[in-house]
């Protein structure tokens, strides 16, 4: 057999008559053949690639039209893809005969040609359906077939991996420099793959690729289905990872927000423990540190509410979020933070910071000041002539939403402490009724001081009746005194909750409340952000927390 010993450079036609004599490599002699010449086509194969990667793809054709043929029938031959660094470099070459940007049906099928000859070189299963063809090779290195093809891919996959790591690194140098549509290419070939578990290395490294282009590099397809699978758990990646994706893709960050929303909507939880462990599973929490993400999140959240007409789940789970979000925030590294304003550009800033104050962060004897600061800045903002657009009035009550913890604690602190009522049942009134058209309210404050009135009243009761407190409750609901159901149903749960009167009556009031009232789902909701509350504030309220507990195992929310 002769044995040839100098190859003209880029001689396609000496390596192409190679190919097609060599085949699959099925016989001893053409597997000896195959052997002495790797070492020169790995290095002819090296200069195909440093030639091809400063050419784009039609210009690469144009000059070497028996490239194709060439590089599909050696992505076919295993001792050549299994020799040192050649599946790699095939796999660079394929990537710069791809076009990301095809302009017409025969470059439309040659990149549907180059991606199969892609997935073929990394998928097992493409190769394990020729392992009779194989068998002789695999076989005389002493490996199983399943052994060899993982470490097969594992090879590729690291030096991919080192590739595009170096290139990062060394970005400045143009010669070096990978070229987009190549990186764009891999990331392509790599969408079916995404969920074998040897290639999540490369999956990690170009999601944090960045190579300076002006516009995304990385396919769609792949950020889909990248994200699709991380959603679905079928892969794990790094935090960082994930961030990458969903700031570099917009459309995979909203479905990632729109899939815990249905998430949690279709479970049913009875603690806020379990709300929050799903939220801080989806690592957008975490994620939402980074303002771009935390404000699309944030809109997202925005029009599920106003979908749902404010449904108590649908705002349970907003200010669970923002409350995890919070922690992440806080426990951030002071040197990358950023400033709170840059994650609520267009409100009030001492507003803002008065209401990511946490309840812990205070003494509870500082509780009921800092929610009159609030409430006075909050009524000074929304009666400003400047504010006069419902959607500007929607953006405050959105805020002050979120963080509906100061809420719970007005109204708690009104029927449990000797306070200064009229600002912080101003602040319910806004929550329960932020419009004063017509004085709507105006007139809702008005009703919340009736119904305080009468509950203050309630609390001197020695001895209270089930039978009592419904008279009460109907003459307040059905004399005109008050028209807001649901700041009623706050009121009168926390009054039962924590004033010795109420307590005594508050199981069996709450349980007939929950089955005759349209207000069942707002009183579930309440009784769970209390428990939740009480239990990560540190408040000392043995007796609250029993009693929560209790009906909490008989009263579930559909979360």
């Amino acid at each position: 057999m002769a044995q040839d010993t100098t190859v003209p450079k880029l001689n396609f036609e000496y390596w192409l008559d190679k190919a097609i004599k060599w085949g699959q490599a099925t016989t001893l002699e053409s597997q000896k053949d195959v052997c002495f010449h790797l070492p020169q086509l790995q290095e002819f194969l090296h200069q195909v690639y440093e030639t091809l990667k400063h050419m784009d793809s039609v210009l690469a054709i144009q000059q070497f039209p028996l490239i194709g043929q060439l590089l599909g029938r050696l992505c076919w031959n295993p001792f050549v893809v299994g020799y040192d660094e050649s599946q790699k470099t095939l796999m660079w070459c394929l990537c710069c005969l791809y076009s990301s940007e095809p302009q017409n049906p025969v470059e439309l099928k040659a990149n549907s040609w180059i991606r199969s000859l892609l997935c073929h070189l990394l998928s097992s299963s493409k190769w394990e359906s020729n392992e009779a063809e194989t068998s002789t090779f695999i076989s005389t290195l002493g490996y199983t077939s399943a052994d060899y093809y993982c470490q097969l891919i594992k090879n590729m996959v690291f030096s991919l991996v080192t590739e595009l790591r170096e290139n990062q690194f060394n970005g400045l140098n143009i010669q070096g420099r990978v070229s987009a549509s190549h990186v764009n290419a891999v990331s392509l070939f790599c969408h079916p793959l995404v969920t074998l578990p040897d290639l999540t290395p490369l999956l990690e490294t170009l999601l944090l690729y960045h190579g300076g282009a002006s516009k995304e590099i990385l396919s769609s397809e792949f950020l889909e289905a990248v994200n699709e699978a991380f959603l679905k758990k079928k892969i794990s990646l790094p935090e960082s990872a994930v961030f990458s994706l969903w700031l570099r893709h917009l459309p995979s960050l909203e479905k990632a927000t729109l899939y815990l929303l249905d998430q949690l909507l279709s479970l049913q939880m009875n603690s806020l423990e379990e709300v929050a462990c799903v939220i801080k599973d989806s690592l957008l929490p975490q994620a939402a540190r980074h303002p771009a993400i935390f404000r699309i999140v944030n809109e997202i959240f925005k029009n599920a509410l106003l979908e749902t007409d404010g449904t108590p789940e649908v705002m349970i789970i907003i200010q669970v979020f923002t409350q995890l979000f919070l922690q992440a925030y806080q426990n951030e590294n002071k040197q990358h933070k950023f400033p709170l304003k840059a994650y609520f550009p267009h409100h009030h800033q001492p507003l803002v910071t008065a209401l990511l104050r946490r309840p812990f962060e205070l003494p509870a004897t500082h509780w009921s000041q800092h929610l009159k600061h609030i409430s006075d800045m909050l009524k000074a903002l929304v009666e400003d002539t400047n504010i006069s657009s419902l959607a500007d009035l929607f953006e405050i009550w959105f805020l002050v939403a979120q963080f509906g913890e100061w809420l719970d604690i007005a109204a708690e602190k009104l029927l449990k402490a000797a306070v200064e009522p009229d600002a912080l049942l101003w602040l319910l009134a806004f929550y329960y009724c932020p419009q004063n058209e017509n004085q709507q309210r105006t007139q809702t404050m008005v009703e919340a001081q009736a119904v305080y009135n009468h509950l203050m009243m309630l609390c001197s009761c020695t001895v209270l009746s089930v039978k009592d407190l419904e008279a009460a409750v109907y003459s307040i609901m059905n004399t005109g005194q008050c028209c807001n159901q649901y700041l009623v149903t706050h009121l009168l749960t926390n009054f039962l909750l924590f004033s010795s009167a109420g307590y005594m009556i508050a199981q069996e009031f709450i349980y007939h409340i929950t089955e005759t009232t349209a207000t069942s789902k707002e009183v579930c909701s309440l009784l769970i952000r209390t428990a939740y509350r009480i239990n990560h504030n540190g408040e000392k309220n043995q007796r609250a927390v029993k009693l929560l507990n209790e009906l909490l195992q008989k009263l579930t929310l559909k979360v």
